[in-house]
């Protein structure tokens, strides 16, 4: 098993916010979060969290807020001055509209915020998108029994990311996972989530010299990619979110060969 290129701190960071984010779901009321599963809008891949009714706790979310900032500074000291304006920034006002741009990965707005307030790139899009997730979670584990596949090039069926990462489990079954939400799909060993290519041809395998349990899925249809690890090999399972990260090198490797995250059907003349 290849070691992670990711620093043991950021692991550890990483690892922390994942606890915060566990307790943090503790703190949600599951009735203010009210699916609607509209199958005709599913099937045209809008996101079941899109359909979903969420009631957001504001006050909670700005806790949140205080609590990330907390801990990135105690992991690393030199960030204070530059987290120390966030409270007087983020307002109720600014916190909805954090919530409604993480959702909808926004990033042009918050590079425009850090911009105007004068913060590293960044920040806000961090902050946002941490606090978010734990809304994203529980919305996912309320519809799982339901998210049976995603829609190609859709992303995830829950909350709308990229599809990147499939687990083999068992008996070598493919299994789609998010590790912004944590839902899960089944998908078919030959199919690119991206442009739904099947053709055994142009859907290809990169294999990482001294990583067993790690292969690209690359599409030539598309140019898109996923990362497929074979958990089956794992001494004990890491969440979705702790298995992207640690595999990031496959990111990198898959996009120096000219792959992307979100795949493109190549146009023909």
């Amino acid at each position: 098993m290849k070691k992670s290129v990711v620093s043991k701190e950021y692991q550890n960071l990483q690892k922390d916010i994942l606890a915060l984010q566990e307790n943090w779901k503790k703190s949600i009321n599951p009735e203010s979060i009210i699916p609607n599963l509209d199958k005709g809008a599913m099937s045209a891949g809008v996101p079941a969290a899109a359909l979903t009714s969420i009631n957001f706790e504001i006050s909670l979310f700005l806790q949140w807020i205080e609590e990330i900032n907390t801990l990135l500074t105690k992991m690393n000291p030199e960030l204070e001055t530059k987290l120390a304006g966030i409270s007087a920034l983020v307002n109720e006002e600014t916190a909805i509209r954090w919530i409604d741009e993480a959702f909808s990965f926004n990033s042009v707005y918050f590079a425009s915020f850090a911009e105007e307030n004068g913060l590293e790139e960044w920040i806000p899009q961090f902050l946002a998108e941490t606090a978010l997730r734990p809304y994203l979670q529980v919305t996912a584990e309320k519809v799982q029994h339901e998210i049976t596949h995603a829609v190609p090039g859709a992303g995830c069926p829950v909350c709308g990311e990229p599809a990147r990462l499939a687990v083999l489990r068992d008996e070598g079954q493919k299994v789609m996972t998010c590790p912004r939400c944590l839902a899960h799909w089944q998908a078919k060993r030959i199919e690119c989530a991206h442009c739904g290519n099947y053709d055994h041809n142009t859907i290809q395998y990169i294999t990482i010299e001294g990583d067993s349990t790690s292969q690209i899925q690359v599409c030539e249809k598309c140019t898109g990619y996923i990362k497929v690890i074979d958990t089956r090999q794992y001494l004990s399972m890491p969440s979705s979110a702790m298995l992207d990260l640690n595999t990031i090198h496959l990111d990198f490797v898959a996009q120096e060969q000219g792959y992307q995250v979100v795949g493109q059907v190549k146009q023909s003349n």
